[in-house]
């Protein structure tokens, strides 16, 4: 069986060694454990992202750039490709983990999450666990862990500390815009999982969303969700002639809080998060090819006005 870990690891070695390059920083902790800084005191970059990227995505996923526009904008775009849309996306990238530990916390993801199953349920819907004596976890945060916070991931993965690898960026930063927006279909497949649809029968996986401008820590969680939420395009293939009965539920414009950036409506909620529809967390435009019929349906759309104005540029 594929080990989403050990895919990953051949990435943050390659990230570590020659992290100058990627404008990164490398730290070993005292108890062995491997931390490269992607942007919490780093500036990170594009390379950085996209190692990031497919790092959280086991070393199953692709990541590319490109330039593209909305309305007369030109934007940056970024592509993601996967063969194994369940295990990478559900299996790996999904944040499904809160890492606290004391005073520090994170959003987890990444690989690390198939040793310590975060959340159980996921891995028994996707059956699919990871056996590997490393553990290589993204952060979303904007402290570096450390080794007390390194000690309980190793504890959970049931792997050495020495043998954990951490990847860390703030939401707020180059390689935060890009790393999420680099969920659009994980997005997806999330969806269509939380409906209960089967997501291992989705064979391929291929999704793109506009790299979201950095504007600051109390805009970051809007921007970034604005993007997939109101721009997000995601190709999905696969066997499964009963996706006929999801498809008018998959698209983010069919929550009640669609329509405002994501930032006003996380005010309105009294930024409470769990007032927000989860609904809402969807791509806004897709198309899947249901191969045992040979039928293609479109559901959703993309919202250009609500993206501008997310992104200050309206």
């Amino acid at each position: 069986m594929l080990s989403v870990n050990e895919l990953a690891l051949e990435i943050f070695d390659n990230l570590a060694e020659i992290c100058e390059e990627f404008n990164a920083a490398y730290h070993e902790l005292d108890n062995g454990a491997r931390i490269v800084d992607c942007g919490v005191s780093t500036r990170g970059g594009y390379a950085a992202g996209r190692a990031f990227t497919e790092i959280c995505m086991g070393g199953l996923g692709e990541v590319n750039f490109r330039m593209g526009h909305i309305r007369d904008f030109p934007l940056p775009f970024i592509d993601v490709n996967t063969d194994f849309p369940a295990i990478s996306c559900l299996g790996a990238q999904k944040a499904g983990w809160t890492v606290k530990v004391n005073n520090y916390f994170a959003m987890g993801s990444g690989p690390a999450r198939a040793l310590s199953l975060k959340p159980k349920h996921t891995y028994e819907v996707i059956e699919y666990e990871d056996d590997y004596d490393s553990a290589v976890i993204c952060l979303e945060s904007d402290h570096l862990p450390n080794g007390e916070v390194m000690e309980k991931i190793a504890e959970d993965c049931h792997v050495d500390v020495a043998n954990v690898n951490a990847v860390v960026a703030p939401t707020s930063s180059l390689v935060g815009s890009i790393q999420v927006a680099g969920r659009c279909v994980e997005t997806a497949i999330y969806k269509l999982n939380e409906l209960g649809f089967d997501t291992k029968k989705i064979t391929s996986a291929m999704g793109t969303a506009p790299l979201p401008p950095v504007r600051g820590p109390k805009l970051a969680m809007g921007v970034t969700n604005d993007a997939t939420i109101y721009h997000g395009q995601i190709w999905l293939t696969m066997k499964a002639p009963e996706i006929r009965d999801y498809l008018d539920r998959i698209p983010s414009s069919k929550s009640k809080g669609y329509g405002k950036p994501f930032n006003d409506i996380f005010k309105e909620a009294g930024y409470d998060f769990y007032k927000i529809d989860t609904a809402l967390f969807s791509p806004a435009e897709v198309v899947i090819n249901e191969l045992s019929e040979g039928k293609v349906y479109h559901v959703g759309a993309v919202n250009p006005d609500v993206v501008l104005k997310s992104f200050g540029l309206a």
